[in-house]
Formats: C-alpha cells, structure tokens, sequence
C-alpha cells in the first residue's frame, strides 16, 4: 500500500503537471521544489528549509505578482525558516489511501466525466481552462462533474491524477500505479445526497481503467468519513503554512 511520502509525490505530480500544461513553472532551488499557477505559489514537501533559500522564493513570488504562498511539509520538517519569514501555520493534510478494488462501481447516473463544460460562467469562468488537463494527458488526468437530478443542476466536480508520462512523471516506489484524487468538492446546496461518493467513484475508476492500483488523497475532518464509507483509511498527516503577500504599490 502507498506510504505518506507516497502521497506527496501525487500532490507534487499533480501541481507540476498543472503547471506545465497550464502555463505556469516549476524549478528549484537547493532543496525547494517551487511551482507556481496564476498568482499562487506552491513550496513542496521540502526535507530542509535553508532561510536563504525560502527568501529567495519570497521575493521571486513578490517579484512576479504572486498573491499567495502555500507550503506543504512533513508533520517531522522544522518550520522555523517558515515562520521567520512570515508564514502562518495552517491546516493539516490528513494523508488517506485505498486500493482502488476497495472503493467501489462507478455506477452513479448524476455524475458525468468530462474533458470541456460550459458550467463554469462569470467569476469562475476561467476554472474551464483547467479542463486542458484531460485533453493534454487523457491517459493520466480525468474530470468529473455532478450534477442534481432531476434538476440537472451542476451540483460539484472531482479529479483524479495518475502519475508517470511524459510531462511532470514521478520516478520511483509506486508512482506509476497511484493516482491522486484532488479538487473534490459538493456544493454545500447539493451534500449528503450521495454525489461526493459518486465523484470519488468515478475519477477512482477511470485511474483504475489506465493501471492505477491505488488511491489517495488528503482529507479534511469534514470529507474524512466519507473517504472511510468509500474504504480509504488515514496513514499520516502533514502541515501546511501560509503567507498572504500585498501588491507592491
């Protein structure tokens, strides 16, 4: 079974890959892994965190009009150089993962997997662009949307991500046979009516249809008893910190 550093390889996979097909960058620095999308900034599981070297990532971001800074650590990683730079310690990833035999048909007519929508319009117009992702690597990356019967209101989206290929592989342990599931949310109008298991289902699905044998994901207290109806169970937890930059006037 997938180990917790297992897990952060998908995240990293998954924000990496991102940011090669969407336009943004990935590079390091020492021992930072930096990626960048849009105006966030994303630190990746370092094991060390020289100052020096977190500075300089501040004031690329800073540079480049980055309006958030996320880092994503080891429960054990010495934070100090974080914190010194303004970071405020945020949530925990709770690191969760199942065999994908475990987590059961993806048979829910209200869901849907999708390589373009028209559903996102307005201020959330440019989350469409993301749809790239299924386009690009449609043996790696998979979407799907939920929608509320009989309404058929868009009702909330799930992805999963299988690591390896060409762009933003992971190399090593069981990289080429875990698939990430990200980005999974129900509109609070819409919860407690099955459809958060049936998005899991069928992005857990489609992964498995490409050769992933496992899932995982991070979990909130909110999402964690769902994940445990659909057989994932926690292995670990890490911690995320937080910096909010201003516009430089």
């Amino acid at each position: 079974m997938p180990t917790v550093e297992d897990c952060e390889v998908a995240q990293t996979c998954w924000f990496t890959c991102r940011a090669e097909v969407l336009g943004g960058q990935s590079w390091t620095d020492g021992p930072l892994t930096w990626v960048r999308e849009g105006d966030e900034q994303s630190l990746m599981f370092p094991q060390r965190l020289p100052a020096d070297a977190v500075l300089r990532g501040v004031e690329r971001a800073r540079d480049t009009g980055v309006r958030i800074i996320g880092a994503w650590l080891g429960a054990e990683v010495d934070a100090s150089a974080l914190a010194a730079a303004g970071f405020e310690r945020g949530w925990e990833p709770w690191w969760m993962t199942a065999a994908v035999a475990d987590v059961g048909a993806a048979d829910d007519p209200r869901i849907e997997l999708q390589q373009d929508t028209l559903d996102y319009t307005g201020e959330y117009a440019d989350y469409r662009k993301t749809l790239l992702m299924t386009r690009v690597r449609p043996q790696h990356t998979w979407y799907a949307a939920a929608y509320n019967h009989p309404s058929g209101r868009f009702a909330g989206r799930a992805w999963s991500h299988l690591g390896g290929g060409a762009q933003g592989g992971a190399a090593g342990g069981t990289a080429g046979e875990t698939a990430g599931v990200f980005d999974m949310e129900v509109w609070p109008a819409f919860q407690r009516r099955g459809l958060g298991s049936g998005l899991l289902r069928a992005v857990v699905a489609a992964a498995a249809d490409a050769g992933a044998r496992h899932a995982v994901l991070n979990a909130t207290p909110q999402g964690k008893l769902l994940y445990e109806s659909c057989g994932f169970r926690q292995i670990g937890a890490g911690i995320t910190w937080w910096l909010h930059l201003a516009p430089r006037g």
